[in-house]
């Protein structure tokens, strides 16, 4: 395990390889505790390098067996676990060399390389998981085209999976057997991958644009195989989408997808070898809720849509990350709008980019999209790079509109196809479509921070105008005090008093293209002509851009935009807002213990919406859901009482509930429905919508019977688990709860994604002595550290999903929370970096929760023996 921090890697340092692996031949012996790799690569000293340049090679916790060139024996060179440095190289261009390596599988519990659980060998590579198999320059910019043997017991391994088409496979002597799989794409190591083990598997077949065969297969745990089939489906329906929407087309014989249970990571995009954690592709209607088919459906399409954004075309170096992150996330988004509401799925994306991107930008791990330097690149792997790097890519296609913006996809899928390429590369090949200039655009990738847009207006009534004036400021960030003005696409309507947009004919003011407002300037003004009333102003349609606004609307105004804003994203805001407000404003009365009081006009506003069947399901449940009490902290933004913020959202609740009590009631009842059950979007709006509807009449009923009704006659996960969830958090030591979580264990004990959610359920429950209910959980038989799901359903539910219950004042959750980031650390460094960055905003409590978080976090920094991933968060919290 790496500890040493020291080093920062800088963007500005960076140089091409001194040396080039045009082939890499890996032959493996799979041995559960004694692998045997046989590495031969075929080098190329790159044009215009020393012939004295000593050949580096990256490794990580290695054993060397031996050590060729050109089939000698090598004596020239340094050996380490961490790096073989090899001097007196062959003076001709090109050389092979050869390296055995052995490592232990079993052990390996970081989960990175090659590993062995669940008697399933299994490898992650990304980022720097290949120096972890055989010693190499395990570097994003190195593309080789990789031949693989893998030999194992044929009955311990009968599925032998590599990158590639499958050359060759047969039985051996003494009960072994081999498999031959060779990939003719050049690609980086950190794509590489293996699996051999005893699965069961599902097969289909797609043909693709241009009439190539292509064998589909899904790999699991016995057991599991019907489990699987919605994400085949949702495999076909994204290569299918990727060839019409995109014209990218798949280019193997053969695409494999293996799901395992212990796994680091959602999914992994190796080319023609995807690995998933299991729970992004098990799914069926008794184990699997509507968002985990959601989830199925964006991360199968997502890692298949890296085939091209990400493989054909990776990344130069780690710097570029987004350059392949972003602009696939941007893609799934864009293909899980398709498949559902799009208009859901875009308020969605955006609670998710606020929820955790926002957070991130406005606290000590801030960073831009595109790093300018780093200690630890698995400490990258964020929310910026991903969620704010795939809203540049939908910033980019607004301001140059989508002609363009396909056109530039083309080119530079022509251009740099088989390319390691820069976020330079693709900036350019938009330039050279459009013709203009995109460097002022481009600063997005290179300046940290949210933008805060202000707005100001004035309606002149006898001449008919509106002037308009959009400011905007981003605050400083670790590394960059000052901070320069953004392009900011804003989109904008004018809605009149007949709740219809208003055409604008005429206007001053540069920057004003169609229905969007380009913010280019500190300040910028615009006045728009034969404007016959007062509008009132939707800005930031869609979510145009990534940014904080702030517009002083009236209470009239909000509610007239809650009832007719076309745009679906703005109307939805604007609810939002009319609810963080009430609690809000009911948090400083609590904390001046005044009683509370909220406006009846947003209860009414609600049951509108819930009567109003020109709205689909799923967008009338997001609207009528209360923020959370972590979106009510950020907007807050200091003195953080995570215990006042419940009380006035509870409050909030009971109120709406109490003033719609018949309504919901009769508008949950009329959601049952005897209809079999379906993971589509409809089904799903449906679903959500009742959820939330028993939430409010759990809070006006005051007892369980409605809610464990819905728990014993669910006959789906989705209803089942929002039943418990309400019965666990609002009625705990109700007999019914009880009951509840005991059926719950003895009905999915043995399907560990569905008690996932059972330790989840629990973990979040707000309340003050979570703590302890969390400690007996940990001693539950099913519970084990070693499981990064398990880990995460409960730790990570406990500390990023209870903000009441771990939040506790006496600061006992911190001490407690401490200890395990250490334990952690010392097997899985990367999923205990995740689990420690749930205290990113920890500088936004109140004073003494805050100081007991610092002397934690102080603690983790004082340890000996820290990992690299750790120690980098840890610190970049401290300063």
């Amino acid at each position: 395990m790496r500890t040493d921090t020291g080093h920062v890697f800088r963007l500005e340092d960076y140089r091409p390889s001194d040396y080039l692996i045009r082939k890499t031949e890996l032959d493996f012996q799979l041995d559960p505790e004694k692998t045997i790799i046989t590495a031969r690569l075929t080098i190329e000293r790159r044009d215009g390098v020393s012939l004295t340049a000593p050949l580096i090679l990256d490794g990580d916790e290695l054993e060397l067996v031996s050590l060729q060139i050109n089939d000698k024996p090598v004596s020239d060179y340094t050996a380490t676990p961490e790096l073989l440095t090899i001097r007196s190289l062959p003076q001709q261009s090109a050389f092979t060399l050869e390296i055995v390596t052995r490592i232990n599988p079993t052990t390996n519990r970081q989960l990175m390389g090659l590993y062995r659980s669940s008697n399933v060998y299994t490898t992650q590579c990304e980022a720097e998981g290949f120096r972890r198999i055989t010693y190499f320059p395990d570097r994003p910019d190195v593309l080789s085209v990789y031949t693989v043997r893998l030999e194992a017991d044929k009955q311990a391994a009968p599925i032998l999976l590599s990158n590639g088409n499958l050359e060759a496979s047969g039985d051996l002597a003494n009960g072994r057997h081999y498999a031959l799989w060779h990939d003719p794409h050049p690609k980086p190591s950190y794509l590489f991958a293996l699996v051999a083990g005893d699965l069961g598997s599902i097969s289909d077949q797609f043909t693709t644009l241009n009439g190539r065969q292509v064998a589909l297969n899904i790999y699991v745990e016995h057991g599991n195989e019907d489990r699987a089939t919605y994400a085949m489906d949702a495999l076909k329906r994204s290569m299918r989408w990727d060839e019409e929407v995109y014209g990218r087309e798949y280019d193997l014989d053969i695409f494999n997808i293996v799901a395992v249970s212990d796994f680091n990571m959602g999914a992994m995009e190796n080319k023609g070898l995807n690995i998933f954690n299991d729970k992004y592709v098990l799914a069926d209607p008794q184990t699997a809720t509507d968002t985990d088919y959601a989830g199925i459906e964006a991360v199968i399409a997502h890692e298949y849509f890296h085939n091209w954004t990400g493989n054909r075309i990776t990344c130069r170096d780690w710097f570029q990350l987004c350059l392949k992150e972003g602009l696939t996330v941007y893609r799934d988004h864009e293909f899980s709008s398709d498949m559902r509401s799009r208009a859901v799925h875009r308020i969605d994306e955006v609670k998710i980019l606020k929820a955790q991107q926002f957070p991130e930008d406005g606290g000590p791990l801030a960073h831009p999209v595109r790093p300018k330097e780093y200690r630890e690149i698995n400490n990258f792997y964020t929310a910026t790079v991903y969620e704010k790097g795939s809203e540049l890519i939908r910033m980019l296609r607004t301001i140059i509109g989508d002609e363009s913006f396909y056109k530039g996809l083309d080119l530079y899928f022509s251009r740099h196809d088989g390319e390691a390429a820069t976020i330079e590369d693709f900036i350019k090949c938009f330039e050279d479509v459009t013709g203009r200039s995109l460097t002022h655009f481009a600063l997005w990738y290179d300046q940290a921070g949210t933008p805060l847009v202000t707005v100001s207006s004035d309606y002149d009534a006898a001449s008919r105008s509106l002037r308009l004036t959009l400011g905007q400021k981003t605050d400083p960030t670790p590394g960059q005090s000052h901070k320069q003005p953004m392009h900011i696409p804003v989109k904008f309507g004018l809605i009149g008093a007949d709740g219809k947009d208003i055409a604008v004919t005429s206007h001053e003011g540069a920057g004003l293209e169609g229905d969007i407002l380009h913010l280019r300037e500190a300040s910028q003004s615009w006045t728009f002509h034969n404007i016959a009333e007062k509008p009132v102003l939707s800005l930031l349609r869609g979510f145009s851009a990534p940014v904080h606004l702030s517009q002083q609307l009236s209470r009239e105004e909000q509610l007239f935009l809650a009832r007719h804003d076309s745009d679906a994203f703005g109307r939805w805001q604007v609810i939002h807002q009319l609810m963080s407000t009430a609690i809000m404003s009911n948090v400083e009365k609590l904390r001046l213990q005044e009683p509370v009081a909220f406006d009846p006009a947003l209860a009414e506003l609600l049951a509108e919406l819930v009567q109003d069947e020109t709205l689909d399901h799923a967008f009338r449940a997001l609207c009528l859901s209360l923020p959370e009490e972590a979106d009510i902290a950020r907007e807050l933004g200091s003195n953080i009482d995570p215990d006042l913020i419940r009380s006035s959202r509870e409050a909030l609740l009971s109120v709406i509930a109490a003033q719609n009590a018949a309504l919901f009631a009769k508008t949950y009842a009329s959601l049952q429905d005897n209809a079999a059950f379906t993971p589509d979007a409809e089904g799903a709006g449906k679903r959500a919508l009742k959820a939330v509807l028993l939430s409010y009449l759990a809070a006006s009923d005051n007892d369980p019977a409605r809610v464990y009704a819905q728990f014993n006659d669910a006959d789906n996960m989705t209803d089942k688990i929002a039943a418990l969830t309400l019965l666990v958090h609002r009625f705990y030591g109700h007999d019914n709860a009880t009951q509840a979580l005991a059926q719950f264990e003895k009905d999915y004990g043995n399907v560990p994604l569905a008690m996932d959610k059972w330790f989840g359920v629990q973990a979040r429950r707000p309340a003050p002595d979570a703590l302890e209910t969390v400690q007996q959980l940990m001693q539950h038989p099913l519970f084990s550290l070693d499981n990064p799901n398990r880990t995460r359903a409960l730790l990570g539910a406990f500390a990023a999903g209870n903000p009441t219950g771990f939040n506790r004042p006496d600061g006992k959750t911190y001490a407690f929370f401490t200890n395990l980031i250490l334990t952690i650390d010392r097997e899985n460094p990367q999923l205990a970096s995740r689990l420690l960055t749930s205290l990113r905003s920890w500088k936004t409590l109140e004073p003494a929760r805050r100081d007991h978080l610092k002397t934690a976090l102080e603690t983790i920094a004082q340890a000996e023996n820290l990992s690299a991933d750790v120690r980098d968060i840890t610190e970049r919290m401290l300063a």
